[in-house]
């Protein structure tokens, strides 16, 4: 009789051997001296190996880079059991994880998470999900926030419920920074400044500006323009708050509606997308309190737009 080739389905689930080393020191340490230092028993050529297959992680990222970084306070990880599981996927790539948290770069076109209207379309939180699961099926995800779809950029998840149970209850007060980069039709006139309204939605799921302060709940978008150039403003936005829409319905109200943005007054799709990037993620940890920052490049193409 041929062998079962779901034979592993049933066995239970064998947890990895990970083994963990908080760097303590004021300085940065390379990965793999740093690990040797940890594990004066194992051979060069044992730690080399284990490296090269993706068995170790500096400061929540695998890595089979000798010299990775471990920032003080950071940690060092040896799966000795297996390589770590990885995440691959051409319209997600993983920026930070630990226990509590993890941080990705959601590609624009796709959903953040499922909805009733989009039963069978992968999202963000399916990927994320599975790849987790892989590592272990006791794993859970929480939603924190959103970007919408067409929106592409940082985002986080949280991993164990105390983590999900704090931001959300915190979420302004842990939420350090957030920066968006967009590329607005038109040349916007003022440098810097800020647009301040109460947003409401309508039936039609359309954000949209009030003065009243019982129809909608307040919202405030700090810009900065960075450069002007064939009829396109490449701006940076800030926000003091983070209601469903805000930059899009803001950059229209002032007379320069994001490129691509349609449902908000766009004109034109240059790039064949909306051009709005969330850049920058800087938030306390829920469980450490640590200062998290993270930063990813602009787009080239909304560069390349604005290029003289």
């Amino acid at each position: 009789m041929p062998a079962n080739r779901n034979s592993n389905a049933n066995k239970p689930f064998k947890g990895d051997r990970i083994l963990t080393w908080r760097n303590d020191t004021e300085e940065v340490k390379p990965l793999l001296a740093f690990v040797s230092e940890k594990m004066p028993d194992k051979s060069r050529n044992d730690l080399k190996t284990w490296l090269r297959y993706g068995h170790m992680m500096a400061d929540g990222m695998v890595t089979t880079a000798f010299n990775a970084p471990v920032p003080p306070g950071a940690e060092a990880k040896v799966n000795v059991s297996r390589p770590f599981v990885t995440l691959h996927h051409p319209r997600l790539q993983l920026v930070y994880e630990d226990d509590d948290v993890i941080v990705v770069n959601k590609g624009y076109g796709l959903l953040s998470v499922g909805t009733q209207s989009h039963k069978k379309e992968i999202s963000a939180y399916d990927i994320i999900r599975n790849y987790i699961k892989e590592k272990d099926p006791k794993n859970k995800l929480f939603i924190v926030h959103r970007l919408d779809r067409d929106t592409s950029g940082l985002m986080m998840f949280a991993k164990s419920q105390e983590a999900q149970e704090t931001l959300r209850h915190n979420w302004n007060n842990m939420v350090l920074d957030r920066l968006y980069v967009a590329l607005l039709e038109g040349y916007v006139k003022d440098d810097s400044g800020f647009v301040k309204s109460y947003l409401a939605e309508n039936s039609q799921f359309v954000v949209y500006s009030t003065d009243n302060p019982e129809e909608g709940k307040l919202a405030v978008t700090r810009y900065k323009v960075l450069k002007r150039s064939h009829g396109l403003s490449l701006v940076e936005f800030s926000l003091d708050t983070g209601r469903k829409n805000q930059i899009r319905v803001h950059a229209s109200e002032m007379g320069h509606p994001i490129s691509g943005d349609h449902k908000y007054g766009a004109k034109e799709s240059r790039l064949h997308r909306l051009c709005l990037h969330a850049r920058t993620l800087r938030f306390a940890h829920p469980i450490t309190r640590k200062d998290m920052h993270f930063e990813i490049p602009i787009p080239g193409k909304f560069l390349d737009a604005v290029k003289n």
